[in-house]
């Protein structure tokens, strides 16, 4: 058990956000039992953020900014925090995405990460193993906090048809991701195009890739491997990219008929118990 006498701020977020956790309360004159009181969280939870042992959840950290006073400091601080939970080969790609203005992704058999609704993200990272699956859960669910910026990026997604036939969670955990798709409809700065089964060869073949485009900075490209990320800048590579990405949306469907298709797939393949008609 780490003593929280010795918690070093400076080795890692984790531990940074639980000394100035304890360095705030201490300084409002609470315990953490009554810290945990007056934002309705046990004390025992505080002392367990306090010495590193759990990670602090953005609700958790907005309800102790306003009791405490900090002026957002531990909202501020949690992003870093989840950010780390990350694993280290992504954490890159969570940098990529705060600092995009432009964001262009396709995506095979998967919804991408930035919209993902909670119960499908825990399905897919809960696939493999559950250890620290609330944790991870709620790293992945933090990097859309991208859309909520003064300035947020406008955000491309191309997704495979099989994305939305690709069962992960259940029915239920689907419909609801499906229709968390449709909350887009209408949105300039976040845009889903379907690429439909019809479309046959195309230029995503070789597999799933981003491309992030900055104010100042050279765009960069990034693909995945087993384990592993591959961001790039080499002019060719984001050259031959962005050409790709153009014939990915050329050969998908429009806005609108992307709506429609995702809309259809809801309520055929994963209506709600007693919606279809005998």
């Amino acid at each position: 058990m780490v003593n929280i006498n010795t918690l070093d701020p400076g080795a890692s977020p984790l531990d940074y956000y639980g000394f100035e956790l304890r360095r705030c309360r201490e300084a409002a004159g609470l315990t953490q039992r009554q810290l945990g009181e007056i934002v309705n969280y046990t004390g025992s939870l505080i002392g367990q953020i306090e010495t590193a042992r759990k990670v602090p959840t953005l609700e958790f950290s907005e309800r102790v900014d306003a009791a405490l006073g900090t002026g957002g400091l531990l909202s501020r601080l949690v992003q870093l925090v989840l950010r780390s939970q990350l694993p280290a080969w992504f954490q890159e790609v969570a940098e990529l995405e705060a600092r995009a203005t432009a964001i262009s992704s396709f995506q095979e058999h998967l919804v991408l990460g930035l919209l993902q609704t909670e119960r499908y993200a825990r399905a897919v990272l809960g696939a493999l193993h559950q250890n620290k699956l609330d944790d991870r859960t709620a790293a992945r669910l933090a990097r859309q906090r991208v859309f909520e910026k003064k300035d947020p990026p406008i955000f491309w997604a191309v997704l495979s048809e099989a994305a939305l036939y690709q069962e992960v969670g259940g029915p239920e955990t689907m419909r609801e991701q499906l229709a968390h798709l449709l909350t887009f409809e209408g949105n300039p700065l976040i845009n889903v195009q379907i690429l439909p089964f019809s479309a046959g060869a195309h230029a995503g073949l070789q597999g799933p890739f981003g491309v992030y485009r900055f104010t100042a900075d050279p765009s960069i490209v990034y693909t995945e491997g087993y384990g592993s990320g591959h961001p790039t800048a080499n002019p060719d590579t984001v050259k031959d990219c962005s050409l790709r990405y153009d014939h990915l949306r050329a050969a998908a469907l429009s806005l609108k008929d992307s709506a429609e298709l995702i809309r259809r797939v809801m309520e055929e393949r994963y209506a709600e118990q007693g919606d279809s008609v005998a």
